[in-house]
């Protein structure tokens, strides 16, 4: 038997008989006005076929980081139901994004811009920020996440290394496709014992691709990644 526990934007949590979770993903996406936006904090409207390819490039991602021998959240995934079996994990506060920057764009341009050039090279550059839709995901810095009790040195140099490391394996492999990554968003939580995991989904939409210098939309980008 599965039990609901959360209902989110775009994924239901159900707790599983054996300890796992379930993630049920939706075809619900951010946006407003009926246009997709990965950025937006609320649903905006519904795509057919979105929560099975988010899933598909979730499955993708997860089982070439568990292979790294990264820790993730991610056991397995059911691609006909759209769901994905995880373990127990918990958030950081109330829920923490961390951001690898390879390329100074987005955000990093509007607040930094007098000092550097728009489209530079950053070195796996990572910031985090809290999740709250009110005040707009604040940044946080690891002194300040440290001082709020929110987690421990140790688990803050985990984050930054595991972070750093997984883009790579996304930005490699973006590279086979043609596809340059120039930034992209995690989620992260710790186990029993405190050790930190990946957790939550990667998808297109958590993610920021050019091709050819020219920005790829998420839907596009999802198209582009399993044309193969």
């Amino acid at each position: 038997m599965e039990k609901l526990v959360y209902t989110g934007k775009t994924k239901n949590v159900f707790e599983l008989d054996n300890g796992n979770y379930l993630l049920k993903f939706k075809d619900d996406v951010t946006g407003k006005d009926g246009v997709f936006d990965p950025g937006m904090n609320e649903v905006g409207l519904t795509i057919e076929g979105v929560g099975d390819v988010n899933l598909r490039m979730t499955t993708y991602y997860f089982e070439k980081i568990n292979a790294a021998g990264i820790r993730t959240h991610f056991i397995s995934s059911d691609l006909e139901n759209t769901t994905m079996e995880v373990k127990p994990a918990t958030v950081f506060g109330n829920g923490l994004e961390v951001i690898c920057r390879h390329k100074a764009v987005g955000s990093f341009y509007r607040r930094y811009g007098e000092y550097i050039e728009e489209g530079a090279d950053l070195p796996a550059y990572v910031e985090t920020t809290f999740k709250n839709d009110e005040k707009e995901d604040p940044l946080v810095t690891k002194d300040g996440l440290i001082v709020l009790g929110i987690m421990t040195d140790e688990q803050y140099e985990d984050l930054k290394k595991m972070t750093q490391e997984i883009t790579q394996i996304v930005a490699d492999d973006m590279l086979e496709k043609g596809l340059v990554l120039y930034d992209i968003k995690f989620e992260f939580g710790y186990d029993k014992d405190g050790k930190v995991m990946l957790i939550d989904e990667i998808a297109s939409g958590n993610m920021r691709v050019y091709k050819d210098g020219e920005y790829i939309e998420p839907l596009k980008l999802s198209e582009l990644f399993f044309a193969e």
